[in-house]
């Protein structure tokens, strides 16, 4: 290259840089921290979920063992501090049917002498508001319908269950819809919620499927 192309050609990048140097700065700066902004979030999110863990194994531990008290307040740590994780969906679910039942191990039902159903409902209550997975907040509801049905709340539980759901629970859920409205005495409506939880149930489970087709014919008609 000749000492007139070379000028020509660092003059053409003092023109450039002139131009769009400022712009050019920015753009990289930009693409720099968005960079750093997804590895640090990747981090954090890594961090809140092997913390999330070993409080979750502190809860599975409370609730073998039968202590209600842990199991509260650890679940209480974990949907303040982790509820962004599934680790909080499962822990308030866990949490949920320790604090109902009286437990199944001798050490649990030595110390659940009676089920905390109001401490259940609030963790049922929790994962229907905040799950971020749909198969943890059916799920929820679902227990949660069942709570308000042994309550008389039939109108609650079913307004909790009249969203539209997913192909994979309209079956359990139509089930749901129909026990609570045969509670209320609305024999058509709950024959119609049966066999559409027939229509839709696999074919495959067929327990579920014995249990719905008698409480079809129980209602007659």
């Amino acid at each position: 290259m000749s000492y007139h192309d070379e000028q020509e050609s660092i003059e053409s990048l003092k023109a450039w840089w002139t131009q769009w140097g400022n712009s050019t700065t920015w753009v990289v700066l930009i693409v720099l921290v968005a960079a750093a902004s997804w590895n640090g979030w990747n981090f954090w999110q890594r961090r809140q979920a092997a913390e999330a863990s070993v409080l979750y194994d502190q809860v599975q531990q409370a609730v073998a063992s039968g202590d209600k008290a842990k199991v509260s307040r650890v679940a209480a740590d974990m949907e303040d501090k982790f509820s962004s994780t599934a680790y909080a969906q499962m822990t308030a679910l866990s949490a949920a049917k320790a604090l109902y039942t009286a437990g199944d191990e001798p050490a649990a039902k030595a110390l659940y002498t009676a089920g905390d159903e109001p401490a259940a409902k609030a963790q049922l209550q929790w994962t229907v508001d905040h799950a971020k997975d749909d198969e943890f907040r059916q799920i929820a509801k679902l227990r949660l319908a069942s709570l308000l049905l042994d309550e008389k709340a039939y109108d609650a539980g079913l307004a909790l269950l009249a969203e539209p759901q997913s192909d994979a629970f309209k079956g359990v859920v139509a089930n749901g819809r129909g026990d609570l409205l045969a509670a209320q005495g609305k024999r058509d409506d709950a024959r119609t919620a049966y066999k559409l939880a027939l229509d839709t149930l696999p074919k495959t489970d067929s327990s579920a499927r014995q249990l719905i087709q008698f409480k079809l014919d129980a209602l007659g008609g």
